[in-house]
């Protein structure tokens, strides 16, 4: 979902950007810094939630006073509310699909079965692919927070391969994190093509397909279409 089809990242950097020019705290940082720092907090804090220890509310306080210690400021609890309140109001104005991703799906719909492996909570997702207009387009949703495993555990691959009626043998898997879904696919016998957006460096060159837009979807048919062997160039 997020950063495949959902521009999760842009529309992330922009809402930081909005936040940043009236929080002083946060200027203490550049913009790239403060937005990477907000990704790896996001992915550092989810498995505490999937496992109940804090609720979603809470977890989107905790990345804030982390953001802000990030930033070498203490702050309060009712300071990262208010951030995380503001935050959340201008990621919602901004959200958009990741360009491309409307066209590949509908070019791919009938065609194959497309199921979603996601880590999230399941009515934010849901509500993602209603407010994208995809939810026609899409077989299967899986999410973390309903199964009870995250990607890169196998086993939330096998639980959306049991739904889509499919093996891992003719299954294939498009995603955008090398960590999460590149090798959690991979761990589920799952062939993979990396959506490599931002151009970081393959881990593995030549082993792994590799596409950096959907804006060709021809393009990125055959990436997951072709042999383990033969990818598409």
């Amino acid at each position: 979902m997020d950063d495949t089809i959902f521009d999760h990242s842009l529309t992330c950097r922009a809402s930081l950007r909005g936040l940043r020019s009236h929080t002083p705290t946060l200027q203490r940082r550049s913009l790239t810094d403060v937005w990477r720092e907000y990704l790896r907090l996001l992915d550092s804090v989810h498995p505490t939630v999937l496992a109940g220890q804090i609720s979603v509310t809470r977890a989107r306080q905790e990345r804030f006073r982390r953001l802000a210690s990030f930033c070498g400021e203490s702050i309060s609890a009712l300071e990262a509310q208010r951030l995380s309140v503001r935050y959340r109001a201008l990621y919602r104005a901004q959200r958009r699909a990741v360009p491309g991703a409307r066209g590949l799906l509908e070019r791919l719909h009938n065609r194959a079965v497309i199921a979603i492996v996601t880590n999230s909570q399941s009515d934010e997702q849901e509500e993602k692919l209603a407010f994208l207009g995809f939810r026609d387009l899409v077989d299967h949703l899986v999410v973390s927070e309903d199964v009870g495993v995250s990607k890169p555990d196998p086993r939330i691959f096998q639980i959306a391969l049991d739904r889509a009626g499919t093996t891992a043998e003719e299954a294939v898997m498009l995603g955008n994190s090398w960590e999460t879904d590149i090798l959690g696919a991979r761990s589920a016998g799952v062939r993979a093509v990396w959506f490599n957006r931002f151009h970081e460096p393959n881990p593995e060159p030549g082993v792994v397909a590799e596409i950096d837009t959907l804006e060709d979807p021809a393009r990125v048919e055959r990436a997951l279409a072709a042999s383990p062997t033969h990818p598409s160039p």
